[in-house]
């Protein structure tokens, strides 16, 4: 269904050509949703000016991500929508590595200055990416998925053979 993008972007501070045509032609045929890798690589501004910047190549290279803009169906759901929208890319920490913090087990990452955890939204987006994805649009995902990603490939296809 959703095919989340992700790379590391260490000193890179926008979005190569390579990524720009990935996604311009991904985004024909199934929902993107775009997110920073390895976000702890980044200080707080820096991720937050990159997340401007990453949006803002989205735009100017039309390349549409989920929720996409022409399936809004009332002001209710363009406002949830927008915000959405607005906290893309979203910027995480992957880990499988767990780890004792104030008495808690949490997913993690370890470097020299403390435990970056998956699940601290001062730390990592990852918690709000779940949420789109799997707790409040996964119905949502499938049935833009299906209708209008899976429908079109299929009407291509079938006027292709004639």
């Amino acid at each position: 269904d959703a095919l989340p993008i992700s790379r590391a972007v260490g000193a890179v501070d926008r979005l190569r050509p390579l990524d720009v045509e990935f996604m311009k032609r991904l985004g024909k045929i199934t929902n993107i949703i775009p997110v920073i890798a390895k976000a702890d690589t980044m200080t707080l501004d820096e991720r937050h000016d990159f997340k401007l910047r990453v949006r803002k190549e989205l735009e100017t290279n039309c390349i549409e991500f989920y929720p996409q803009r022409e399936f809004d169906e009332d002001m209710e759901d363009k406002m949830d929508n927008d915000k959405i929208r607005e906290s893309m890319p979203f910027a995480i920490v992957g880990s499988d590595t767990e780890y004792q913090v104030n008495g808690k087990r949490v997913l993690g990452r370890k470097t020299a200055w403390g435990i970056v955890e998956v699940e601290n939204i001062v730390h990592c987006e990852f918690s709000p990416l779940r949420d789109l994805i799997i707790r409040t649009n996964l119905q949502d995902l499938k049935e833009v998925t299906h209708n209008i990603f899976y429908e079109t490939y299929r009407a291509k296809r079938l006027n292709e053979n004639g």
